[in-house]
């Protein structure tokens, strides 16, 4: 499916190159791709300034991974990440004692072992046959791939920020949260001004436009910005009809999440341009021979450190029409985790041909950032307050990973509109903050204040 703006320009600058006639055959004894040894280790990982200021009011958890390394018999040693409360699975300890012993190329492809220990095998294996990740996934298409910078939601002023320092380390893609408790159309202001024609925005609404007649006039103004690039699902994709009506209605490309409704369907009515894939291993190769078959658009979602970064880049590799720019989420941290950071240009990276994952784990951070593993999710009490310029206050109260988006989502708070701000509000200790946290528990409260 041709694009208007070409897929960032992409088409000529070394996407789409074969290097490998097919996946490798692994060469190596069999013996030596027994797992004898696997180590965990639990980070916290702090974000960069910017960033901590917006992600302490929903996501602080994000800053806790876990990393794996496996040795095998050969000598080899890999390594993997689990983010430990947002990824597609986490390591358990029968996982371990399910692998110690086995044949690691037996197992690698076993989606239920966790996102850790299953790059780690990947990463051993490669090393131990000789050839990059990439390699055993299938054939080489692509010598660089998409990325993009990733932000949560945060003010206007930090969002611009956030866009001008992407753009400064090599970034043409930032992608982002649109909500209603922020002023979008302040958001896009400052954030496209200075800004290069060719750096593009994509914004992710998860459903919070909640339907086309609502969301068609938001869309319409966020257009008129050359650099307004996708919007992501802006509205529940089982809402086909709304769908085909937004992707009518504005020249900007519309992606969904792959699997959220049928592919075929999806592609067949006409709702959207492309789709986001994530989430084990099996499944992403899947949704990319759909969009190979479909010829549309993918973009891969697959968040963590530089660790998982790198994983990331190799599926680019071999995935053809992993087109839109990856969304990795490396960036919210002060570091990848790796010796060597994973270098952009134009929005590409280059997809190593060393031998693994082509990236040296940095042993020293680890253990800089070492913690113990927590036994639950950290989710310290706040109150994110969003205010009105009319008078009105909203105040959500910390208890889930959704107790911001979910109200939004179910239209429980106010719509899109222009001047509001949002802040968080840590607990205080004082009797107001505990008198708010307590009413809103469960529910925002909205107050004329």
């Amino acid at each position: 499916m041709a694009s208007r703006r070409d897929f960032l320009g992409l088409a000529g600058a070394g996407f789409g190159v074969a290097a490998l006639p097919g996946a490798a055959p692994l060469r190596a004894d069999p013996r030596h791709f027994t797992i004898e040894k696997i180590d965990r280790t639990s980070v916290r990982v702090p974000f960069r300034e910017i960033v901590a200021r917006s992600m302490d009011r929903e996501l602080p958890h994000w800053r806790y991974s876990e990393i794996l390394e496996v040795r095998l018999a050969s000598g080899a040693r890999g390594f993997g990440e689990s983010m430990l409360f947002y990824t597609w699975g986490r390591t358990e300890d029968a996982h371990v004692r399910r692998a110690l012993g086995r044949n690691a190329a037996e197992l690698m492809w076993d989606d239920s072992l966790g996102a850790g220990l299953q790059i780690a095998l990947f990463d051993a294996v490669a090393r131990t046959a000789g050839v990059p990740v990439h390699a055993l996934l299938g054939r080489k298409v692509n010598a660089k791939t998409p990325i993009s910078w990733w932000n949560i939601d945060m003010p206007p002023e930090d969002m611009a920020s956030e866009c001008r320092e992407a753009l400064k380390q090599g970034y043409l893609a930032y992608k982002t949260k649109g909500r209603p408790w922020f002023d979008v159309w302040r958001q896009m202001e400052l954030s496209t001004k200075g800004m290069p024609p060719e750096f593009r925005i994509d914004m992710d609404f998860n459903e919070t436009l909640l339907n086309a007649e609502k969301a068609i006039p938001v869309l319409k103004d966020l257009a008129q910005y050359p650099q307004a690039e996708i919007f992501e699902e802006p509205i529940p994709p089982r809402d086909v009809e709304g769908g085909r009506a937004i992707v009518a209605a504005t020249p900007v490309k519309v992606a969904i999440h792959y699997g959220r409704i049928s592919g075929r369907s999806a592609v067949k009515e006409g709702c959207c341009h492309g789709f986001v894939m994530g989430g084990v291993p099996r499944l992403v190769m899947r949704a990319g021979g759909f969009g190979a078959e479909a010829v549309i658009p993918l973009g891969l979602q697959l968040t963590g450190t530089g660790i998982t970064a790198a994983f990331s880049l190799h599926l680019g590799g071999v995935l053809s029409h992993a087109m839109w720019p990856a969304i990795n989420c490396f960036q919210l941290y002060e570091h990848p985790l790796l010796t060597e950071p994973i270098k952009v240009e134009k929005s590409l990276a280059v997809v190593p041909d060393g031998h693994g994952l082509g990236y040296e784990l940095d042993r020293d951070a680890v253990a800089r950032y070492r913690i113990e593993k927590p036994a639950r999710r950290p989710d310290p009490d706040r109150l994110v307050v969003a205010s009105w310029p009319d008078g009105r206050t909203m105040y959500f109260a910390s208890g889930d990973v959704n107790f911001v988006l979910r109200p939004a989502m179910q239209g429980k708070t106010p719509f899109f509109e222009r001047g509001v701000t949002t802040r968080l509000w840590p607990d205080d200790g004082s009797a107001r903050f505990r008198e708010l946290f307590d009413r809103a528990r469960g529910n925002p409260v909205l107050l004329k204040e």
